[in-house]
């Protein structure tokens, strides 16, 4: 979702990072109670925290943040390739992107749904293979291409959306596509 600093890397997972982590994906307005809930003294056990992470997981998964996710998606695609993806105009992801006209929420929508789809896809895919995974045609969605049945103004809840949402989540648990 772009909400991290660009040169920040993360070589633990514990408290202290998490709580960092936060931070960030706070000031995108994401996950306030979830960064409340890590500066008191009980976020340190293990259910507490589980559940404070959950919780920070389905906020994510809910809230667009347009503002950040447009940068990473313009440099994963580019212009031309994002414009088709979203069924907008390369005019229009020029202007959204560079905030000179405020995203719509269903433009908005289908950003999130691209950069949590990105996001699943980036830990089995570099940018090129990522752009290529949208292109290529599959069994499991009918011998269609992802970007096929994300075409003109689609949804994020629409059937064919659907699935292509899951086939890239499956990636995150999966060792095969």
């Amino acid at each position: 979702m772009g909400l991290l600093p660009d040169n920040q890397t993360i070589d633990r997972l514990d408290v202290e990072t998490i709580l960092q982590v936060v931070e960030y994906i706070a000031r995108a307005g994401i996950g306030r109670s979830a960064l409340a809930d890590l500066k008191r003294p009980h976020s340190r056990d293990p259910a507490q925290l589980t559940a404070t992470l959950q919780h920070l997981a389905e906020d994510l998964l809910a809230c667009p943040a347009p503002a950040s996710e447009w940068q990473v998606l313009r440099t994963t695609f580019g212009v031309d390739h994002l414009a088709r993806l979203l069924g907008i105009s390369v005019v229009s992801v020029r202007r959204y992107a560079l905030g000179a006209r405020r995203t719509p929420d269903d433009v908005a929508a289908r950003v999130h749904f691209l950069a949590l789809a990105v996001g699943d896809l980036a830990g089995a895919y570099n940018d090129i293979g990522i752009r290529r995974w949208f292109e290529r045609r599959r069994a499991l969605l009918g011998d269609r291409s992802p970007a096929e049945l994300l075409a003109g103004a689609w949804s994020p809840d629409d059937p064919g959306s659907k699935k292509v949402w899951e086939l890239a989540e499956a990636l995150v648990a999966s060792p095969g596509t």
